[in-house]
């Protein structure tokens, strides 16, 4: 008899369509394309936007837990649990330890790892941002926002910083929206550069509510009205990192890193 395999993919989710098409369904897909013999299935991690689609659109996304739980119910065996998150903080370990609920129903459950994880991911990552942005004027910065995160992981964020400018990339830069690197330490960042123009792009997944409004908007609190009230020349890019080939790419590497060699060699057919 056939083994029965699947690949959840979790994302945090967002209640932009536009965004979710280009991203997390975009990862999906790509992950479907390299795994034909994997039944590919979905759950999202914010019960908040699961419960907001439900709401407004009729749109029904598992969670983790939902997910896992048909997966078990319709006899599948091994199943590879696969985040599209950042990093590896708060949303991260509680996917696992919801997934690891259910390890008396199945043969195996693994894990492939968030986006930032390994060294030689952080080196990709900048190698996907640099081909998607290409070169950078001198009189101008490049500021990604991240999310940010009271989880220790925040220190991620820091550590891509410092290694984007001992790269060579001294105008580029990486702040968060609720941790360190702050908005306020963009500022100084840009006042020692003495840049004129400011791009701004969001360092999440899909640009949904942060990128369109702590980041892209006229409110008095976004990134972008504060940095005009400094004098810059603001650029927004309302793009997900989901959206950058390289960055599916390594998704899709992080999929196959979570399988055994023995598995991978040994792949049955459904």
């Amino acid at each position: 008899m056939n083994t029965k395999n699947a690949i959840l993919v979790v994302s945090f989710g967002t209640t932009y369509a536009d965004t979710r098409e280009k991203t997390i369904e975009a990862i999906e897909n790509r992950i479907r394309d390299a795994y034909p013999q994997y039944t590919i299935r979905r759950a999202w991690t914010s019960k908040m936007i699961i419960r907001k689609l439900k709401d407004r659109d009729h749109y029904h996304v598992d969670t983790v837990a939902e997910a896992m739980e048909k997966l078990a119910e319709e006899g599948f065996q091994r199943v590879l649990v696969q985040p599209t998150h950042v990093i590896n903080g708060i949303e991260n370990e509680q996917m696992i330890r919801d997934a690891l609920a259910f390890e008396n129903q199945f043969e195996s459950i693994r894990f492939g790892v968030p986006l930032l994880t390994s060294e030689e991911d952080s080196c990709q990552v900048i190698k996907a941002l640099t081909e998607e942005m290409g070169p950078v004027p001198s009189d101008t910065a490049l500021v990604y926002m991240g999310h940010g995160t009271t989880h220790y992981a925040n220190t991620v964020y820091a550590a891509l910083d410092y290694r984007m400018k001992d790269m060579g990339y001294s105008n580029v830069f990486l702040g968060t929206v609720e941790a360190y690197p702050s908005l306020d330490t963009m500022k100084k960042k840009l006042k020692e550069g003495g840049y004129q123009k400011v791009i701004l792009a969001p360092f999440m997944i899909v640009a949904g509510d942060h990128a369109r409004h702590d980041m892209a908007s006229d409110r008095k609190d976004s990134w972008k009205y504060a940095l005009e009230k400094e004098g810059y020349e603001i650029t927004c890019i309302l793009k997900g990192l989901g959206e950058y080939p390289g960055i599916q790419n390594l998704f899709i590497k992080h999929v196959e890193d979570g399988f055994t060699q023995e598995e991978k060699s040994n792949t049955p057919q459904q």
